[in-house]
């Protein structure tokens, strides 16, 4: 399971959603204070730990990161709005890109899944075509 890169940046990615949780996200708000971030920020941890522990299912993997992914797209879009709303300007902290940084590791995660895939999927295929001779 660790020796698969995709398992490393799934693992960072996760870390990083976690993180958010104790994180603020400008000034003294934290993310954890409206709730719909909240809400976010929970369901973009748990799909990313369903998609590193499910390291068996490549397909279901594949498709946890890429849900994620969005889920991290929607937040960080929902960011830029609430700082481009703001009109007293408040200085968002470093944890405002995490969900950037999020996507970024779950497309990489996501590809190298993928590779594994076809990879497993062109190794049956010759040990089909193999058997029928």
């Amino acid at each position: 399971m660790w020796q698969r890169i995709q398992t490393l940046y799934l693992a960072v990615s996760t870390v990083l959603s976690v993180l958010m949780l104790f994180c603020d996200k400008a000034g003294d708000i934290s993310f954890v204070s409206y709730v719909p971030y909240l809400i976010l920020i929970i369901l973009i941890s748990l799909l990313n730990l369903l998609a590193l522990t499910t390291w068996k299912f490549r397909v279901f993997q594949f498709r946890t990161a890429i849900l994620s992914s969005l889920l991290a797209i929607a937040l960080q879009a929902w960011l830029v709005v609430d700082f481009i709303v703001t009109g007293n300007d408040p200085m968002f902290h470093v944890a405002a890109v995490f969900p950037v940084i999020i996507v970024i590791f779950n497309i990489l995660a996501a590809r190298g899944i993928w590779a594994d895939e076809l990879m497993v999927r062109s190794a049956s295929r010759l040990r089909a075509a193999k058997r029928r001779k």
